[in-house]
């Protein structure tokens, strides 16, 4: 059976994304619906994976396919390719079924050699022009297929400009251009050995190629990464006839938008270029004019714009991202996708599409990327402090937010003073895409070039991350790591501040607030709580953090972690106190002291829910974690204990453990030191007696840790209600609490119908279930996970994203069993994973009760139940 690999635009539809990508796609939708479109063809994305498959090579059949449809793409164009008296030149750009923006390669004008050169100079009747495409052609062919730098190809244009004497590329000349094809050309030849290729097939099945192998590119690899895109997927290639923007006055090249992707303004929203092509406006060499000076330029052509721009939006019901060019006063479309935009603009976009009936609420849910609601929950600049700050400088604000942090220049430095711990704002002369890990680590990112529409502004608006493009008042040293801006010397880890929702740029370090939830994203997340199913609750150790989760629409705390009550500068010495004791009594006599601490902080916490229902893990890490390590710690313990060092020192050694992990931590503790559990009961049991007392109705959840073997939970339960029901017994009121466990041993998870006998609820958490489940540790998984991506063995980090297949298994096991055992089993998950939403979308599928999640990701996880819910009424 033959196979078909290629498909005109005009064979295809917007349905077909799987198969032709998301710009294959839409240019086969915008050619059904009769607008003016480049016509050719789009090479499938089973082609890539054949490609991949066949040990990266394009085999015969697939050639003779993209040829047979070459010489179709020649009849419907009335050109042909490689022809002198009335070339056909294409472009070759990439288009996977999810949006990449500027992760993947493009080459305009393929078809260009010496004497089809001369044919177009001599059809066109503008010799500048038809040169002036074959040096650009040369210079992206060199890039993107031969891996020649395009910034080495800059440095000889920068060289004849200051020759000639000229500042911009549009001021050089016929000869010029002539002398640019000549000097590029014997660049090529000097760098890869032989003659730049002449003959267009082979530049076209090359092209093709490189357009297959940038799906696998590092920064291709990192994007796919951080926004869960298989890469089992691939990415097709579309070949396009070109039409020039570059052709003189009347020829232009623009972006546009049918919404602002900043604010989400319903008005149109782009810029544009005269005498350009597509990549002048992007890369930012240029500075464009708004689209609205269109209207003023070419009154018509705007028109027509316009209505087309009106026109696919209401097709697709969703804001548009399109390129066009205009060749000679005649306006084509060149692409048109869902345009990326910032959460806030997203949330407002989503509200207004329902006002305007062109969406249900349903359907708008699914129009926000949950993890963006991210950039709306960070800080925004401290309004006193913001007055009091001037501006050093202004750019392009290009994605909202503010960002304070240490200037890095270049995207290595800032990973690694990000690794170290410092906020990082990343400053460039422009980004380019293999800048996207150092984007990805900082807090802003600030460009001397560049417009709204360029690759810093895209990426980071997808990322949630705060930008400045194109401040041009900037004069960057990035060699010598510094840069000047108004007088001022800023160097590399100088404290600056950039507000990516004005523009400005602050050269000192300004305080940030925290942010909350009102207007549009008020108005979505109540459409969100409408539809979902799954609750929502957090994990919080404080009363401050379990108040901002509420905040944050969190319906109770899934998670209290009391370790991390004993760590405060007032508490470790009580704790120490406790660890080393050698007798029943002196231990006792410790816990006494933490038992108030215990208390207040559970009170607090139980406040600040406001009577939803709080689960408290009972104390988890092993001993020796609180214990001081350094000569001059354990001497001044030893001294405050009234204990010897050496008597001290060998305490701390007998507790250490060679794999802490699979040590003695956990329920293992309490089976040990049946006090302890004594105590946090205690704590717990009399904190909400006190609650209760105010008028609240709180309800405990004691969760025991670590559990293996439901005799193991039976033995520490059975401590736990014998103090509990003593405690209310003796107060002489009614307390309803529950007990139960986390599932985070394997075997737990195979046993889960025994444990269910003695467990009221599970909580599933899921980092020690990984990190158990895979047999290594989270802490030092880092060091080899890396390979481990690049040998194509993981796509993504179990412990960002609950591995489904294995570990999620486990999980949907217990699940099946726990209800088996007890139907009315409570069911939840706080592992980091709770925050994660493919992870909130598998949890809602096997019929958890809830997830729990850090604070922050409370709105995001919100939004992700609503989805799943959505998805499977679909």
């Amino acid at each position: 059976m033959s196979y078909k690999y290629v498909y005109l635009f005009s064979e295809g539809n917007g349905s077909m994304r799987e198969l032709l990508g998301g710009k294959g796609a839409n240019l086969a939708e915008m050619t059904n619906l009769g607008m003016p479109v480049p016509q050719g063809f789009t090479v499938t994305t089973e082609a890539c994976t054949k490609y991949y498959e066949d040990g990266r090579q394009i085999n015969a059949e697939i050639e003779a396919e993209i040829y047979e449809y070459l010489a179709k793409m020649e009849q419907i164009c009335g050109k042909k390719f490689g022809d002198v008296k009335n070339p056909l030149l294409v472009s070759v750009r990439s288009g996977a079924r999810a949006s990449m923006p500027g992760m993947m390669d493009t080459i305009l004008n393929l078809g260009l050699n010496d004497t089809v050169v001369e044919g177009l100079a001599e059809l066109t009747g503008n010799p500048r022009f038809a040169y002036d495409s074959y040096r650009r052609f040369i210079q992206m062919f060199s890039d993107v297929v031969m891996e020649v730098p395009k910034k080495n190809f800059e440095v000889i244009i920068d060289e004849l400009k200051e020759k000639k004497g000229v500042k911009l590329d549009t001021e050089l000349d016929v000869n010029d251009m002539k002398e640019l094809v000549k000097l590029f050309k014997a660049y090529y030849k000097e760098q890869k050995g032989v003659d730049f290729p002449t003959e267009p097939k082979e530049q076209l099945l090359e092209a093709v190629k490189a357009v297959f192998r940038s799906w696998d590119n590092p920064r291709a690899i990192v994007y796919r990464r951080m926004n869960d895109i298989p890469s089992s997927w691939g990415t097709a290639v579309n070949v396009q006839s070109m039409v020039f923007g570059n052709m003189g006055d009347d020829s232009g090249t623009g972006v546009a938008f049918t919404r602002n992707p900043s604010t989400g303004e319903k008005k149109l929203y782009g810029e544009f270029l005269m005498n350009a092509q597509g990549e002048d406006v992007v890369a930012g060499i240029r500075t464009p004019q708004s689209i609205d000076q269109l209207r003023e330029v070419m009154p018509a052509v705007y028109d027509q714009f316009a209505k087309i721009a009106q026109t696919l939006e209401d097709h697709y019901r969703d804001m548009q991202d399109m390129e066009f060019t205009i060749e000679k006063g005649k306006l084509y479309m060149l692409q048109t996708r869902n345009g990326k935009r910032t959460a806030a603009a997203a949330l407002k976009i989503a509200v207004d599409l329902v006002e305007e009936k062109m969406l249900t609420k349903e359907e708008a849910i699914l129009k926000v990327e949950p993890k963006q609601l991210d950039s709306l929950l960070h800080p925004q600049f401290d309004a006193a402090a913001l007055k009091k700050a001037t501006p050093i400088a202004k750019g392009l604000p290009a994605s909202p937010g503010a960002a304070c942090g240490k200037v890095y220049f270049t995207a290595e430095e800032a990973v690694a003073a990000a690794e170290a711990g410092n906020k990082v704002v990343l400053v460039r002369l422009e980004t380019s895409p293999e800048d996207i890990e150092g984007m990805y680590a900082s807090q802003g990112i600030l460009t001397v070039r560049g417009g709204m529409t360029s690759h810093a502004a895209v990426v980071a608006r997808g990322m949630g991350t705060c930008c400045v493009a194109g401040c041009g008042e900037i004069v960057m040293h990035e060699e010598e790591k510094y840069f000047e801006v108004a007088g001022k010397t800023i160097r590399e880890g100088d404290y600056i501040s950039i507000d990516g929702s004005t523009g400005n740029i602050y050269g000192e370090a300004i305080d940030t607030v925290e942010a909350g939830i009102s207007g549009d994203f008020e108005t979505f997340m109540n459409w969100a709580d409408e539809i979902r199913t799954l609750k929502v609750r957090t994990n919080a150790d404080t009363p401050h953090d379990a108040e901002i989760a509420y905040k944050f629409g969190a319906e109770g705390i899934g998670l209290t972690r009391t370790e991390h009550m004993f760590f405060d500068a007032d508490r470790i010495p009580a704790m120490r106190e406790m660890i080393v004791s050698d007798t029943l009594e002196q231990r006792q006599k410790a816990l006494a002291k933490l038992l108030p601490m215990q208390r207040s902080d559970f009170e607090g916490i139980f406040k600040a829910m406001h009577g939803y229902g709080v689960t408290i893990r009972f104390l988890d890490p092993p001993l020796h974690e609180f214990l001081p390590h350094t000569k001059e710690d354990i001497e001044a313990l030893a001294k405050e204990m009234g204990m010897t060092y050496d008597k001290l020192k060998e305490k701390i050694d007998s507790l250490h453990e060679f794999n802490p992990m699979l040590g003695h931590r956990g329920c293992r503790l309490a089976v040990t030191f049946p006090e302890i559990a004594e105590m946090q009961t205690r704590a717990v049991i009399e904190a909400a007696i006190n609650v209760n007392k105010e008028g609240m109705n709180v309800v405990p959840e004691i969760m025991i840790p670590l559990v293996g073997d439901v005799k193991e939970l039976a033995f520490v339960k059975n401590i736990v209600t014998t103090t509990a029901d003593s405690i209310i017994k003796e107060a002489g009121v009614e307390l309803k609490y529950m007990v139960g466990t986390m599932i985070e041993v394997p075997r737990a998870a195979v046993t889960a119908d025994e444990i269910a006998k003695e467990a009221e609820f599970f909580s599933f958490g899921t980092n020690d279930l990984t990190q158990m489940g895979y047999g290594f540790s989270r802490d030092d998984a880092g060091k080899f996970l890396g390979d481990y991506y690049d040998k194509k063995i993981f796509e993504s980090d179990p412990f960002a994203k609950l591995d489904q297949d294995g570990i999620g298994k486990l999980v949907k096991m217990a699940v099946e069993l726990g209800r088996k055992t007890r139907p009315d089993i409570k069911l939840g998950i706080c592992g980091e994973h709770g925050g994660d939403p493919s992870t909130v979308e598998f949890c809602h599928n096997i019929g958890l009760t809830y997830v729990s999640c850090s604070p922050f990701r409370v709105p995001i996880a919100r939004l992700a139940a609503a989805q799943a819910k959505v998805k499977e009424g679909k």
